[in-house]
């Protein structure tokens, strides 16, 4: 496993070759650190891709052309190793490419770009996914980045709100105990546009939102001007996440979700399933700036 540094008059980031996974975000002006440490004792992990599935798959178990196939949660591009393909100061891309073992547990031939581009105080983070087969291609992509809560010694995990451009009316969708998703959503937002942040919000796992108007949401606290401004579109799901009692908040778009309690676990049937024809491309972004 390698750490790759990119960087420029604000910015020093931090990306492991293993799942292209950032590892730092730190702001050279303000001298703060925006992403969580990664402590095993919580969540080892600080901003895995999922590729190709979201969430938890019922019994990790799918279908395809009437065979069975298993897959941990949140797919494998986590825990492989990418190989780089351009690297300057300010950006990185990282590339991974379907082989004998992805074959094994998803049969399709696919070609996965992550691309991480500073500018000023912004990282842009952008996924592409090729097609490289001849058949059409089932697959979900999502983003799970975990910022520090509080982010400076003076604040405490309270004092944080996430706050939506838009005001919303939106309910949660709760997970059951094996990760999927329950069949109605409970009420939670309500003509809002702000989550105050308390560690029992996570005690049931993620709060998980389905087509929000929202495609900007910043982190902030109410002692300080430290925070963050998270960017993305055309992600139709979003998760909110943190490990219990843990320091971080993970702000989780994505385009695709867990298996419902009711899934065929047909692949082609799953909700939130993009599908891409051979030769096709498909690319999403979303960018985080930090002050």
């Amino acid at each position: 496993m390698a750490v790759y540094t990119i960087h420029n008059d604000v910015l020093n980031v931090q990306i492991s070759d293993k799942g292209a996974e950032l590892q730092s975000i730190f702001n050279t002006s303000t001298e703060l650190e925006y992403l969580w440490k990664g402590d095993a004792a919580f969540w080892a992990k600080k901003s895995p891709i999922l590729f190709p599935i979201v969430g938890t798959l019922k019994n990790n178990t799918y279908y395809y052309q009437q065979k069975a196939y298993q897959l941990n949660r949140h797919g494998f591009a986590r825990d492989m190793l990418f190989a780089v393909e351009e690297l300057d100061e300010t950006s990185i891309r990282f590339i991974l490419r379907s082989n004998a073992e992805t074959l094994q547990v998803y049969p399709f031939s696919f070609v996965l770009i992550v691309h991480y581009t500073l500018k000023n105080n912004a990282l842009s983070v952008t996924y592409t996914v090729k097609n490289t087969g001849e058949n059409e291609m089932y697959f979900s992509l999502g983003a799970h980045p975990a910022f520090a809560v509080p982010l400076t010694e003076n604040t405490n995990y309270e004092q944080y709100s996430l706050i939506f451009n838009h005001y919303e009316n939106a309910g949660i969708w709760p997970l059951t105990a094996n990760g999927l998703i329950q069949t109605q959503p409970v009420p939670f937002l309500n003509n809002s546009n702000r989550i105050d942040l308390k560690k029992s919000l996570f005690y049931g796992d993620a709060l998980v939102f389905k087509h929000l108007q929202s495609s900007i949401i910043q982190l902030r606290n109410n002692q300080n001007e430290h925070g963050i401004t998270f960017t993305y579109h055309h992600f139709p799901y979003l998760g909110v996440w943190a490990a219990k009692d843990a320091d971080f908040v993970c702000i989780e778009p994505w385009c695709g979700i867990a298996d419902s309690e009711n899934t065929t676990q047909q692949l082609s049937e799953k909700e939130g399933i993009e599908q891409l024809a051979a030769a096709g491309v498909f690319e999403r972004s979303w960018q985080v700036s930090v002050y």
